[in-house]
């Protein structure tokens, strides 16, 4: 156990000094002082370094590219003990145009001795590089006088129109009275004579007219030397008294053979003449070696700096290494603990804190739920305290000794159904610490959920949380790209929030089978919620037959159905359904949608589209104490939602001898068994009409359904749901303590 823990320390250490080091790369990039106009500041000193003279050398190296094993630790020691006058790159002296790059090159560069300056090619071209080009260097086509001879920078690129550098060019070597004239320009001019290896059309200067322009105004001219890079090569040609040089060895990728070689050219310079000198290197660096080298410059370009990239590297395989070790060699055992006891906590009361995002007087199936566990846990003799929040425009109960009611911050949904709860009110955790709970329930993986987990682990007690609702449904409700919630942060939202919890429960099988998939890992019970079953049953049938008459209805066959007016409780899909039924059938039939919610204009106005407001009736909110008598009206319940967790009104309607039918969906698979207590159906309008219209028109089959729907929902009871939870508390509080135990004299 010490081992573990000194791993995990060890571990943590690592991703701190991973983010210190990723820090320092925003530092770098954001705090160290800018380099600006670098060519500016050279030229002062070539031209410093060069005064008075009329002979001198310097040395061109195309193809730097980046590299540290060749330019920076081999080439650049070399210049600096031969000494030229400066350094010229002809392109590619980055691997590409980032602001890395740049950093990276003018820190490689700072090692020179003397003056340099750059050529813009493609790779500093390239990833936007343009504008950090000129932003850190200066424009991409200008020229020098050095002495006696002048210096020609092109834009190869095709970032300059062509047109215009060859008016400045002509303009410019028709009034040039220069000894000697070297022309910079990263594309190649002529195909080399040997064979250049790679693709020479993807290479060369482009587009033809401007290559070939630029080939007669250096002949007419008699431009000395055009050196070019790109090619990653050497090769040496005259044509009409102009020699054109391709020089590609300063530290790219080459073949190590006869022409492609690591190398760089030495310039002599004298008022009569000009000679030429290459220095070819015997480094032997493989493709190999050099593909390591770039995965190795491809961190140090991160900090600049070669002593940080080790530290990056070594602090990541560390981390790496620690966590293969944990998945690889620490045992597991994924079988629940048969040696826990949590006889002490079951045979005593306990004090539970729950914590939810909706809470009476607004009905839905959480709060509804919520208030039977609470009624059902005080009556076995636990301290209960509710935290939710706080409906000042509706009718509020005069008194709740249970309940902690916290103030709204926002109101969302047309009819303000969903609060946000002020969290921040340092007078919740007071009234919970005066509570000193021996547990924390939370019923959402957000918002005062997220608040009730944070208060449990200041505490030090354990956390409950039951899965109510399928996240994903309600992605209309979140001002987030629908695809993005539905399909990837849902599932990432509860799989975190679970696994943080210390146990976890759910309604149904496939609810759980879904949070295994989705990879949480705590322990999880399946608890279905409870109904008031006897409520159900204790109904009379005068006042049944009151609200009958208070509808209107007669004797024809009384569908039903609760539910919230919203998108994600699929009524449209009832009401294209009902309507289909109305033309399949002459049986006389009322549905009674029962809920009230944001939809409810629209749908209303469906139904009136639909022609079946006679038989569909929107009839709004009901009391929670009413309900009873509703569903004892009705002799059929209709469901098409897929957004719940277990159903809860489905077992309410059983336990008023309502047969079911419903769409299939993991909420339901577990409470309905087909041709037993209902039918399940795809969600299609044909099989789903037609199940309803067979509980219609089939009397002994609704008979045999609708009894074994009140057989069923019998051991759905209230009491039987505190009991069991109150038994899942003392199994989570025995495996808390246990665990704290265990840590405490590891320690």
């Amino acid at each position: 156990m010490i081992q573990r823990r000194s791993l995990k320390a060890l571990y943590y250490l690592c991703l701190l000094a991973v983010g210190g080091l990723l820090g320092y790369k925003v530092y770098l990039n954001f705090f160290e002082p800018e380099f600006e106009a670098v060519h500016a500041e050279q030229v002062e000193r070539l031209h410093s370094a060069l005064e008075g003279k009329t002979s001198f050398r310097f040395v061109v190296v195309g193809n730097i590219n980046n590299s540290i094993g060749v330019f920076e630790r081999r080439i650049v020691p070399m210049l600096n003990s031969t000494d030229p006058a400066f350094v010229v790159s002809p392109g590619n002296a980055v691997s590409s145009g980032g602001e890395d790059k740049y950093r990276a090159i003018h820190g490689s560069l700072g090692y020179l001795d003397m003056p340099y300056l750059l050529t813009f090619g493609d790779n500093e071209f390239s990833n936007f590089g343009s504008f950090r080009f000129y932003k850190h260097f200066g424009p991409h086509f200008w020229t020098v006088q050095v002495a006696n001879s002048r210096l020609i920078f092109l834009d190869s690129t095709g970032k300059t129109p062509y047109r215009w550098q060859l008016r400045w060019l002509g303009d410019l070597l028709r009034s040039d009275t220069s000894k000697h004239t070297f022309v910079f320009l990263g594309h190649p001019l002529r195909k080399p004579d040997a064979d250049p290896l790679f693709d020479y059309e993807d290479n060369d200067l482009k587009p033809d007219a401007f290559r070939q322009a630029l080939i007669e105004q250096f002949e007419a001219h008699q431009v000395d030397v055009v050196f070019s890079a790109n090619l990653p090569l050497y090769d040496s040609q005259t044509v009409n008294e102009v020699r054109y040089i391709t020089t590609g060895g300063g530290g790219g990728l080459v073949m190590n053979n006869d022409t492609s070689f690591y190398h760089y050219l030495t310039v002599t310079v004298t008022p009569e003449d000009i000679g030429l000198e290459l220095h070819k290197l015997d480094i032997g660096q493989q493709p190999i070696l050099k593909t390591l080298e770039s995965l190795w410059f491809f961190v140090h370009s991160l900090f600049f700096v070669g002593y940080l990239n080790f530290i990056l590297i070594l602090c990541f395989f560390i981390a790496l290494a620690i966590r293969l070790h944990a998945l690889v060699f620490v045992d597991r055992d994924y079988y629940p603990d048969f040696d826990l006891d949590p006889s002490p906590w079951q045979q005593r009361a306990l004090r539970i804190a729950q914590f939810t995002n909706n809470y009476l007087p607004f009905i839905g199936g959480v709060p509804l739920s919520i208030d039977r566990l609470h009624r059902g846990l005080k009556q076995a003799g636990d301290k209960v305290r509710i935290v939710a929040p706080r409906y000042r425009d509706q009718p509020q109960p005069e008194e709740e000794p249970d309940v902690i009611r916290v103030p709204s911050i926002l109101a969302m949904g047309e009819n303000r159904e969903f609060r946000l709860a002020n969290i921040f009110l340092r007078r919740i955790r007071r009234q919970i610490k005066d509570v000193n709970p021996d547990l924390i329930h939370v019923h959402h993986p957000f918002w005062l959920g997220s608040l009730g987990l944070w208060i449990a682990k200041i505490m030090r007690v354990p956390v409950v949380y039951t899965y109510h609702t399928r996240l994903e449904h309600y992605a209309h409700f979140v001002p987030l790209p629908g695809r993005l919630f539905r399909n990837l942060i849902s599932h990432a939202l509860i799989k975190r929030f679970a696994n943080r919890c210390d146990g976890v429960i759910v309604p149904t099988y496939s609810a759980e089978e879904y949070l295994r998939m989705i990879g949480v890992k705590s322990l999880t019970f399946v608890q279905p919620t409870g109904i008031e079953y006897d409520r159900f049953r204790a109904v009379s049938h005068s006042a049944v037959e009151s609200l009958r008459q208070e509808l209107g209805i007669g004797d024809e066959h009384v569908f039903v159905s609760v539910s919230r007016l919203s998108t994600e409780k699929n009524i449209d899909f009832m009401i294209n359904a009902i309507a289909s039924l109305r033309e399949k059938t002459d049986h006389r039939f009322r549905f009674l949608m029962i809920g009230e919610g944001h939809e409810h204009a629209r749908l209303a106005e469906r139904i009136r589209d639909k022609g079946i407001e006679d038989c569909f009736t929107l009839v709004g909110a009901v009391p929670p104490d009413r309900m009873p008598v509703y569903y004892s009206l009705g002799d059929s319940f209709l469901f098409a939602s897929k957004s719940e967790t277990q159903g809860m009104v489905i077992l309410e309607a059983m336990a008023a001898g309502l047969p079911v039918v419903a769409v299939r969906s993991s909420g339901i698979d577990d409470v309905v068994r087909d041709g037993y207590n209902g039918f399940k159906t795809p969600e299609k309008i044909g099989p789903w009409r037609d199940s309803a219209l067979r509980l219609m028109s089939d009397e002994p089959l609704h008979q045999t359904l609708s009894a074994n729907a009140l057989s069923f929902s019998k051991d759905f009871s209230v009491d039987h749901f505190a009991r069991d939870v109150h038994g899942i508390y003392a199994e989570v509080l025995a495996d808390f303590h246990k665990k704290k135990t265990d840590s405490d004299h590891d320690s």
